[in-house]
């Protein structure tokens, strides 16, 4: 039976190609199809690099919400990636293994593994598929041998180059780019065009690189800009849904992969029908350098007692297009409204006791297939009219290009309306949860009480403090009280008079 438009807001996502928003409606109405540049895996990743998959977990979680399936698919990089996103340099993953004398190999398992934690932690859904490219090295080759059938690439000595004059309108994506960003473009002797890229890389002569494969242009390694074409279409087709990316990638990957499949196709559609990016993840303060002892990563921030999912509230309190800043007072505030939204839902299920429904999506979202629309159909069932009427506030933000700075009042608006029974917040912070992923119904307060890297204390020698000092208070002896309070003060401890976790770990976040 054909899949009907999901009732509600039409959704409306903002196209980069044009520079404006438009409805979505899948190519195929069963399945949403959706490809993301995933990590090239040669280090950690970066806080700022996370905001993207952030972003395109809210994204996709949205089009479950309002009633589509989606396919997704996030690929590996562990191959001709260069130490520039502008074309040139030395293969990043060839520079790490050196640097780390590993092979390769090792260095692309270890850090997809830590990738892959990372978005754990993060609440972010795992792809429908993990695309890796030393996978592909064959789609590859003979996606590169049919573009040079159109004409569309020249060999040189060093490899082989795509002539960007050959596709329609190529760097429309980009818009009007600055001297300056053609200018980072690796400068080729036999270059046709300063802003043509390698398709193939030959090892230089004499040389041998860790990961090298034959080919019709010699031994060599792929450019990084092929994999994605020929990852996306093996797995979406020619023509699919979303891509997405980070702003980084819109004046230079993009616009190659862009062309690569105009020249694939021989058409001048551009591979998907829509192109998102989020913006960046901005440090005005320097406070996430590493040289500086920073926040570069999410262990990072786990090392100072934060809470992953802090950081996943403070990248959705932003709007993707927006610039984000990261601060230690912006990520303190995400984390204390994190806890506060963790207060409020755990005591209304305190006070809801055993929920049927809650067993039900629990069942279901451990089922492989699950759906959002079936969890919501389960969550919304017979709102009252006031209730309802939230929802529809929820949908029309989270349909307005994933208006979700708007959304996230909503949800605190739901759990705090006294009027209503507990049940029925919780089915609405349940609902709305599906799509910003905070975990607030498994959740419970005393997860967000991290462990700092540096903490000396012993949660047992914590508890046997505080329990002298509520016998002091008891027996009126402040003094004894208030030297006790500031003893553990002094070792990284807040003492939360009134809050049923008692204490909390004082972060040190500057």
């Amino acid at each position: 039976m054909p899949h009907s438009a999901p009732a509600g807001q039409p959704l409306v996502l903002f196209n980069s190609v044009t520079r404006a928003t438009q409805p979505f409606a899948p190519i195929d109405p069963e399945m949403a199809k959706i490809y993301s540049c995933g990590p090239t895996v040669y280090n950690f990743a970066h806080l700022g690099n996370l905001r993207a998959y952030v972003f395109t977990d809210t994204l996709r979680r949205t089009i479950n919400w309002k009633g589509w399936n989606a396919t997704h698919v996030i690929n590996i990089t562990d191959v001709g990636h260069l130490t520039s996103d502008a074309d040139e340099g030395d293969d990043k993953m060839e520079v790490a293994a050196r640097t780390a004398s590993r092979t390769i190999w090792e260095i692309a398992a270890f850090y997809t593994d830590a990738f892959k934690n990372d978005i754990a932690r993060l609440g972010i859904l795992p792809p429908t598929i993990w695309s890796v490219a030393t996978d592909h090295i064959q789609d590859m080759i003979a996606f590169g041998r049919r573009i040079e059938q159109h004409g569309s690439v020249y060999e040189l000595d060093s490899g082989l180059y795509f002539d960007v004059t050959t596709v329609p309108d190529y760097g429309r994506l980009a818009g009007t780019r600055p001297d300056e960003v053609v200018g980072r473009i690796e400068a080729v002797e036999g270059k046709r065009h300063p802003a043509d890229f390698a398709i193939w890389r030959k090892s230089p002569e004499g040389s041998t690189r860790q990961m090298e494969w034959a080919s019709p242009w010699g031994v060599g390694a792929p450019g990084w800009h092929l994999e994605c074409s020929v990852m996306s279409m093996k797995y979406l087709g020619e023509q699919f849904d979303i891509h997405t990316g980070g702003i980084d990638h819109r004046e230079i990957h993009h616009c190659n992969e862009i062309a690569q499949n105009q020249a694939f196709t021989g058409t001048a559609a551009t591979g998907a029908n829509i192109w998102m990016h989020n913006n960046f993840l901005v440090d005005r303060g320097g406070k996430m350098s590493k040289s500086k002892g920073g926040f570069a990563t999410l262990q990072s921030l786990v090392d100072r007692g934060v809470h992953p999912l802090a950081y996943r509230l403070l990248c959705l309190s932003a709007h993707y297009r927006s610039e984000l800043e990261f601060s230690p007072e912006n990520l303190g505030a995400a984390l204390t409204r994190l806890k506060r939204l963790l207060i409020s839902v755990v005591q209304l299920r305190d006070k809801a006791g055993d929920l049927p429904w809650l067993r039900l999506v629990a069942e279901a979202a451990a089922t492989k297939g699950a759906s959002f629309a079936y969890q919501r159909s389960v969550l919304e069932s017979d709102l009252p009219a006031d209730a309802a009427a939230l929802v529809a506030r929820f949908d029309e933000a989270v349909s307005a290009d994933l208006m979700i700075p708007q959304a996230l009042p909503i949800l605190e608006e739901a759990v705090a309306k006294k009027a209503w029974s507990p049940d029925l917040r919780l089915r609405l912070a349940a609902s709305f949860d599906l799509v910003l992923g905070l975990g607030l119904l498994t959740l419970d307060r005393a997860d967000l009480r991290m462990r700092p890297a540096g903490a000396t204390l012993e949660e047992a020698d914590i508890e046997v403090q505080l329990t002298d000092r509520q016998a002091a208070r008891a027996e009126k002896d402040f003094a004894r009280s208030d030297a006790i309070r500031d003893a553990l003060a002094a070792q990284g401890i807040e003492l939360m008079d009134g809050d049923p976790l008692r204490w909390e770990w004082r972060l040190a976040l500057d």
